[in-house]
């Protein structure tokens, strides 16, 4: 396998005036697991689609699993799955049928490999239903069986869990995970927060541009211009006008009842406490917060 799973060179895609995907460079190593994060129209479908070759880009180039993604994009195909927002499952076929005839497309004829992807993502009970009678987390899970069924070295999954329920997304992470261990690299887009921590890698989209690209952690230390601070007590309304106009204080937020706020490096709780009675502000407590994905995409965003 090469050195770079995936390496985007400037990768651009401009539609008419409008500017879907702005210079975005970023390279995947073997056996990661990368989150490709940001908002609905942000450009991270556009972006796999460049790299899977179903879109020329209008600058820059990509490389994938040694190939060019644009003139070499059957070589990328016949070698990467790719799960889209809206996979076109036959719902009048069964769960067996439908993995059959993907896996016909990559000249698949034998049981065993459709046994195989049956068992690997939880169907084997399952193959004589039809698709249509399958909850959503198992479409899901039928979806990402025919992307698997020729055995990819490398996954694209389109936003997988949207519109799943929190105990489907966390069994179709499991899976993913079990892929990784046996060798499957994994770039997947989402834009749920807490999925990107369970990324090895997180690139960070908004408007076309890829904002910043690191590991959760790394985006937590390097990323943020401030510390997190939970604000308790007083009227949340009066504070969420008036605190950000404290000294020092960078960003304020509702966080369920009480506030969030990122305040300057360096400012102990004491100077957060005189800072808000000098504002007229009367707050039960402040205390240290952990610093989420969240802060860091809505402070790479502000800027």
């Amino acid at each position: 396998m090469p050195e770079h799973v995936i390496l985007a060179e400037n990768l651009t895609r401009q539609f008419g005036d409008f500017l879907a995907v702005d210079h975005v460079n970023f390279s995947v190593a073997p056996g990661e697991i990368v989150g490709y994060l940001g908002p609905n129209g942000c450009g991270k479908t556009t972006t796999i689609r460049m790299l899977l070759g179903l879109l020329e880009p209008s600058e820059g180039k990509a490389t994938v699993l040694g190939f060019d993604a644009f003139r070499q994009s059957e070589e990328v195909r016949a070698r990467a799955g790719y799960m889209s927002q809206k996979f076109a499952l036959y719902d009048d076929l069964t769960v067996w049928e439908n993995l059959t005839f993907y896996g016909g497309v990559y000249g698949i004829r034998g049981k065993k490999q459709i046994e195989e992807t049956l068992s690997l993502v939880g169907l084997t009970g399952r193959a004589t239903g039809l698709a249509r009678a399958l909850s959503a987390g198992y479409r899901q899970r039928l979806a990402l069986g025919i992307a698997l069924v020729h055995r990819p070295k490398l996954l694209f999954l389109d936003e997988p869990t949207s519109g799943v329920d929190p105990a489907a997304r966390r069994a179709f992470w499991d899976l993913i995970y079990e892929l990784a261990t046996g060798g499957v690299t994994v770039f997947v887009t989402t834009h749920y927060m807490d999925e990107a921590e369970y990324c090895t890698r997180v690139g960070m989209m908004r408007d076309g541009r890829l904002l910043a690209m690191d590991t959760p952690a790394g985006l937590k230390a390097d990323a943020l211009p401030g510390d997190v601070w939970e604000v308790f007590g007083g009227s949340l309304q009066e504070e969420l006008s008036t605190l950000p106009n404290v000294p020092g204080i960078l960003r304020v937020g509702l966080a369920g009842d009480h506030l969030r706020a990122i305040a300057a490096h360096g400012m102990s709780a004491d100077d957060l406490r005189a800072g808000l009675s000098s504002a007229g502000l009367a707050v039960t407590s402040v205390a240290r917060g952990e610093p989420t994905l969240e802060d860091v995409f809505l402070s790479l965003a502000k800027g």
